[in-house]
């Protein structure tokens, strides 16, 4: 690989880092919501298989998520 290249393919991966770093904490962020909004519809009465139903995952989906705490 030429040079040029090296630096283009260098500074690609620069900015996907970049861009990984900026999205990550977002993403962080949402799942957190998710397993709060999970919390608050135990409270509210609603089954795992209920909440599975409305987020459309499987039951132990949803009680591995309440589960990390």
């Amino acid at each position: 690989m030429s040079d040029p290249e090296k630096q283009k393919t260098r500074a690609a991966v620069k900015r996907a880092q970049a861009r990984f770093e900026r999205t990550g904490s977002q993403h962080e962020k949402s799942r957190e919501a998710r397993r709060e909004s999970f919390e608050r519809a135990r409270k509210a009465g609603l089954t795992l298989r209920e909440i599975g139903e409305a987020a459309d995952l499987h039951l132990t989906r949803v009680k591995e998520i309440l589960d990390k705490n």
